[in-house]
């Protein structure tokens, strides 16, 4: 352990766990190292009960194809609360472009895929066979969920994330058309905001989603705001938007409403 500058310990090495071990709890979120920023522990697996753990303790694994698995809670944390999603001019003609339909959870693995692939100035990815194999134990126990946007039957945009209590933690998002990404997170912030989800945590800030209206936070808030989240019961299962989600004018008869 070390001390900071709030005289508050933190780690000095991470925490190693065996790949068999389900039972040893991750450090508290609080004690993450300096640099790297967040790291907890290295190891372990990526069962649904280990992963679960992490979410409920405000950790997520981060790590490239060969390496072990490395947890982390970075501090600050993105966080983006549903009702301040921000809908630029171009966003809004994107949501009303004829022939779209989007939908939850009817092609888990396949937006993790399509998340996974090598985007224009990155030749890896950290969503790895065995991520897509985990997360998608979770999505099959009701516990992620993925958001998928068609452009008549073409998937052209999606995320995906973990839901627990009233949090949704988003792990990753792709477009393969214009804005696709982002109108499947406007569709998801309509549909959390009406079902009293608190927020969506981004875990880590980027002007793509400081744009967005996402909120750098402190993480000792973020993990108070976690506390409160958990206590909600939450929504498992396969989910489906409502059917009286508030929509944009009635030419378009499946659009969230757009400020």
């Amino acid at each position: 352990m070390k001390k900071d500058g709030d005289h508050k310990q933190t780690l000095q090495w991470p925490l190693l766990l065996h790949p068999d071990d389900e039972s040893t709890p991750f450090p508290p979120a609080e004690l993450a190292m300096h640099n790297p920023n967040g790291l907890l522990a290295v190891g372990g697996s990526l069962s649904p009960s280990r992963l679960e753990l992490a979410y409920r303790s405000g950790i997520f694994p981060w790590f490239s194809e060969g390496q072990n698995i490395l947890w982390w809670s970075p501090d600050p944390r993105a966080i983006l609360f549903p009702e301040k999603i921000r809908i630029s001019r171009s966003l809004r003609q994107s949501l009303r472009r004829k022939g779209l339909h989007v939908v939850f959870d009817r092609a888990f693995e396949k937006v993790m895929r399509a998340c996974a692939a090598p985007r224009e100035a990155d030749a890896g990815t950290w969503i790895t066979e065995s991520m897509i194999k985990a997360y998608t134990q979770l999505h099959r126990r009701g516990i992620a969920h993925s958001v998928e946007v068609y452009r008549d039957d073409k998937l052209i945009g999606g995320l995906y994330g973990v839901a627990l209590g009233a949090l949704f933690f988003g792990e990753s998002m792709f477009s393969r058309e214009r804005d696709g990404s982002k109108i499947a997170l406007v569709w998801l912030a309509a549909q959390l905001q009406q079902w009293g989800y608190h927020a969506i945590d981004c875990q880590l800030p980027s002007d793509h989603l400081l744009g967005l209206g996402a909120e750098i936070m402190p993480r000792h808030e973020f993990l108070e705001l976690l506390k409160v989240a958990l206590v909600k019961p939450g929504r498992q299962d396969q989910w489906q938007f409502d059917a009286d989600l508030e929509l944009v004018p009635k030419t378009t008869t499946s659009m969230p409403r757009v400020p």
